[in-house]
């Protein structure tokens, strides 16, 4: 009898601690991978507690010229998914991909969104939204729109629901709270950008990072570079800006996070032009920095603007 004792309370005892497991198992966070810090945020925001977010190119780094390293792949071939932006943004994907020897869901954060077209590597600057050059490839800086963000986070939302159901009503409420933000900053966006005068509504930048804030908010890009930093603005490119500058009398020039700031240096000594404060254009801050999150990104930039295109 008390044999028969001893086996049923090694029974439970045993369903106990796999049904612990089980449950522990259930409570840890789903890892995922997202290729760069802005996208890594959007997906911090709508996955919450239920996901572990590495990012591959971390603050103040250029997913145009990044190299995987051996740690990446480790980080990829662990991940539930991976979130990538699309858009010929990480031109480095298929060597990651092929590194990491399994295939890991992939979730293109920009599916739906509608690309403009950028200057290729001939540096030529262009009005977004009015008319464009010959030979372009598409932009992938979709995010500088804030209503394209909002599609991220929906496509974002969806992906975690499909890969982790159980955490529906999470992933649901945490980017329609997300969303409600993101509206808010895009109100705050254009109601800044209004308040410029029209004809002072002209941002020269070091490469074409910001057509889709162009063509969202009513300016003018002047671009010496092509729509990935890998290429390298001409003297003949360079020469062309600094006589629109002098010409249009435009009154700043803006250095970005990722890129050498030697080249609007060089713009801004030769025409008068002030050079603003740093923007922010394919990656955050790091957290103590002015940006570490994509509103505060946003944020950041449109003061940025206004303070040196106010009159």
């Amino acid at each position: 009898m008390r044999l028969k004792r001893n086996v049923i309370s090694l029974a439970i005892l045993l369903a106990g601690l796999v049904a612990g497991t089980s449950a522990h198992a259930a409570d840890q966070p789903m890892p995922v991978v997202a290729t760069f810090s802005i996208l890594g945020d959007l997906v911090k925001n709508v996955g919450g507690d239920r996901v572990t977010v590495d990012t591959l190119v971390g603050p103040n780094g250029d997913a145009h010229v990044f190299s995987p390293s051996p740690a990446d792949v480790r980080k990829v071939a662990n991940a539930k998914l991976l979130f990538v932006n699309g858009l010929g943004l990480e031109g480095w994907m298929p060597r990651l991909a092929k590194s990491v020897g399994r295939k890991v869901p992939e979730v293109v954060a920009t599916k739906g969104i509608k690309p403009i077209e950028g200057a290729e590597e001939e540096g030529e600057s262009h009005d977004h939204g009015h008319g464009h050059d010959h030979g372009h490839h598409d932009d992938p800086h979709a995010w500088q729109s804030v209503a394209n963000a909002e599609i991220y986070v929906r496509n974002i939302r969806d992906a975690l629901i499909a890969a982790d159901p159980a955490g529906k009503a999470t992933y649901e409420a945490n980017a329609e709270a997300y969303l409600a933000k993101l509206a808010a900053l895009d109100a705050k966006v254009k109601a800044a950008m209004a308040a410029i005068p029209a004809d002072r509504r002209v941002i020269v930048t070091t490469h074409d990072a910001f057509g889709y804030f162009a063509a969202a908010y009513g300016l003018k890009v002047l671009p010496p570079e092509g729509v990935s930093t890998e290429s390298e603005a001409s003297a003949k490119d360079v020469a062309k800006i600094i006589r629109q500058v002098k010409a249009e009398k435009i009154p700043a020039v803006f250095l970005e996070n990722i890129s050498d700031p030697r080249l609007m240096q060089q713009i801004a000594q030769e025409t008068g032009a002030k050079i603003g404060a740093p923007v922010f254009s394919d990656a955050l801050s790091p957290p103590d920095g002015p940006a570490p999150t994509y509103i505060a990104m946003i944020e950041h930039n449109i003061r940025a603007f206004s303070d040196a295109l106010k009159p």
